[in-house]
C-alpha cells in the first residue's frame, strides 16, 4: 500500500501533517526565525490604498453650514438601511430644507460608499479612519456632529460642490453653434 492511498484512507496521518505545519510554524514564530506579519499597533500603522472606506464625512459649505439638503438619496441608496435622517425647513430662504437629524448607525454599515456615490451634491464622503473602539453599542449610532466636527478631519471636509471657484464658468456658456439655432428657433 503505497503512503498517498494511506494517507487518503486515514485520517490520523492528515492531523499528524497538519499539527506538524502548525507547530513550525509556532517554533519560527517564538524564535522570530521567520517573517512577522504581525505590525506593532498602535505606534506603526497600517497603510491602506487610496479606495479604503473609513468612516463617513458630512461635508460643510463655507459658511460653515452643513452641504446636506437632506433629499433622503444617500438613505434609500443605502442597502444596509443605517442611515436616518430626518429633514426641516431651512430659516435661509437660499435653502428649502436641511437635515435636523442626520444618523448613521456604524456597526450596522457595511462601508460599501453607495451613498457617497448617491449624494448628488457632495454632502457625505466616505473617509479614511477605521479606529472606531467604544465600550457601548450605543455609541456607534453617531449624528451631525460627529460626523461633522470630530478632530480627525482637521478642517478638510468642504463641500466642493460649493465651491464656486472650482466650478469651470465653460460648463455654464453654451456653445455658438446652440446660441444660433436657439435663436433661429425662437
Amino acid at each position: 500500500m503505497s503512503f498517498g492511498k494511506l494517507e487518503s484512507k486515514s485520517y490520523l496521518l492528515g492531523i499528524i501533517k497538519g499539527l506538524g505545519i502548525t507547530g513550525s510554524h509556532f517554533v519560527k514564530n517564538l524564535f522570530g526565525l521567520g517573517d512577522r506579519p504581525t505590525i506593532q499597533y498602535p505606534e506603526e500603522k497600517r497603510k491602506y490604498s487610496d479606495k479604503f472606506m473609513g468612516v463617513h464625512v458630512l461635508t460643510k459649505k463655507h459658511n460653515g453650514e452643513i452641504a446636506c439638503t437632506s433629499c433622503m438619496l444617500c438613505a434609500t441608496n443605502c442597502p444596509a438601511e443605517c442611515i436616518h435622517i430626518v429633514a426641516a425647513e431651512s430659516a435661509n430662504p437660499k435653502v428649502e430644507k436641511y437635515p435636523a437629524v442626520y444618523e448613521i448607525d456604524l456597526l450596522r454599515c457595511v462601508f460599501c460608499g453607495f451613498c457617497e456615490e448617491a449624494c448628488p451634491v457632495d454632502a457625505i464622503r466616505m473617509g479614511r479612519d477605521y479606529e472606531m473602539a467604544e465600550l457601548a453599542e450605543r455609541n456607534f449610532v453617531v449624528g451631525i456632529d460627529y460626523l461633522m466636527n470630530r478632530p480627525q478631519l482637521k478642517g478638510r471636509n468642504l463641500s466642493v460642490f460649493h465651491e464656486m471657484d472650482k466650478i469651470v464658468k465653460s460648463d455654464f456658456i453654451e456653445s455658438p453653434k446652440l446660441e444660433q439655432k436657439r435663436v433661429a428657433n425662437a
